[in-house]
């Protein structure tokens, strides 16, 4: 039976860590799982740190170029907009009315580009499209990745804050109002591949196989995912 290490992005964290001991527990395998930014994964992986299968966004897969191999597409998450459970909702219905709310908001959580968060990464271009990029960030609270947005916002670390659903949704005290509005939509895919030095491949496509048996398409979709296979 294998050792299988696993470098992952944080979006797929919930669904990944709730299939792992499943997983075990069928093949006799065992797992090291290993979660970070999507930008972290990059560089520990172009930095040469051994891995069997690697799970990040489906642009840094592509990145990665001949350093991993057999690449699979898991699913897609979208950015949503989060509040502490029991707060006010503020209108998001269109992408003035999220404008607003990001400048009305005494204070904003998004994860910090600096991390190399996708979410973080894309939400800037967003904001930038708004206008408002530096009235925000002087008042941001920079987190280091989406869950650390999610259990700011629920913990009252700041009013308002956007990030991937999947990263949002296992937190409690932690409310989804919605999804960014029209042309302001987020999506990001995640996409796995096996590391092409990988010591257990046979584990990871052994594990790539679990994580994509249809009958878990429901699992995938309950945590905020819209699965791909």
């Amino acid at each position: 039976m294998a050792a299988i290490k696993v470098i992952s992005a944080g979006a797929v964290k919930a669904i990944i860590v709730a299939l792992a001991p499943e997983f075990e527990r069928a093949s006799g395998h065992t797992l090291d799982l290993n979660f970070g930014t999507a930008g972290a994964g990059r560089d520990r992986v172009k930095g040469g740190e051994a891995a069997d299968l690697v799970v990040l966004s489906e642009s840094i897969i592509a990145g990665l170029g001949d350093l991993v191999k057999d690449v699979t597409d898991l699913g897609r998450t979208v950015s949503g907009v989060i509040v502490r459970e029991g707060a006010a909702e503020p209108d998001i219905s269109t992408p003035d009315a999220y404008k607003q709310s990001l400048l009305k908001a005494k204070s904003f959580a998004y994860t910090d580009p600096k991390a190399g968060g996708s979410g973080g990464i894309m939400l800037v271009e967003v904001m930038k499209r708004l206008g408002v990029l530096d009235a925000v960030n002087a008042k941001a609270v920079l987190c280091k990745n989406g869950h650390h947005v999610s259990t700011t916002v629920a913990e009252g670390g700041a009013e308002l804050g956007t990030t991937f659903i999947s990263e949002a949704l296992p937190v409690k005290g932690c409310k989804v109002i919605g999804t960014l509005p029209g042309d302001l939509h987020i999506a990001n895919t995640y996409t796995a591949a096996i590391h092409a030095k990988a010591a257990s491949p046979d584990g990871a496509r052994a594990f790539l196989d679990f994580l994509t048996d249809p009958s878990r398409r429901a699992r995938w979709t309950a945590a905020g995912l819209e699965p791909a296979f």
